[in-house]
């Protein structure tokens, strides 16, 4: 799509639209950051409905994406399929996107440290995973019975499987060598 069909679709010309946006890049980087900003609003208002609850937090979160992402519709999240788009790294939008999944990876790994989580950089990151693949099997699978349904259980089994107490040790017997 050219600028001038842009211009045009927002009721303005190609003189506004670059007073505005240096370039069809920043636009798009514009958009990615709206997208960020509104990512975090959702994500900070479910995480807020359960304060000191990181679990819980964690299992909200799964059920609202697995909820929204199946939703009729719905082509998963802008920042992952702009991340597949645009492969340019100078891309002003490219540095949005990588803002965004690194600070995403952040979060999911504070909160599995919060839960007490043994590995918790790993169970953040299989958490990641996990939210990451559902967008894309939606995409591919239609959600009604598809793998993203699953979603929010899987992400329930990760973090019982890594918040499990260990199995207390046995004693182990020593044995005699025999010479």
């Amino acid at each position: 799509m050219g600028v001038d069909t842009i211009a045009c679709e927002a009721g303005t010309n190609k003189m506004s639209f670059y007073r505005s946006f240096p370039s069809k890049d920043e636009l798009v980087a514009e958009y990615l950051r709206d997208q960020e900003r509104e990512g975090w609003k959702w994500w900070d208002g479910i995480v807020a409905a359960h304060p000191g609850e990181p679990r819980r937090q964690l299992e909200a979160l799964f059920d609202a994406q697995v909820q929204s992402t199946c939703a009729d519709g719905s082509r998963g999240c802008a920042l992952a399929n702009a991340a597949i788009e645009i492969a340019e790294e100078e891309h002003p939008g490219r540095a949005v996107v990588m803002h965004y999944k690194n600070e995403m990876r952040r979060r999911f790994r504070e909160l599995a440290a919060a839960m007490g989580a043994a590995r918790a950089d790993e169970l953040g990151d299989a958490l990641m995973l996990l939210w990451e693949g559902s967008y894309l099997t939606c995409l591919t699978f239609a959600c009604s019975g598809g793998p993203a349904q699953n979603a929010g259980q899987a992400a329930r089994v990760l973090i019982a499987a890594y918040t499990a107490p260990a199995p207390a040790a046995t004693p182990t017997r020593k044995t005699r060598r025999s010479r």
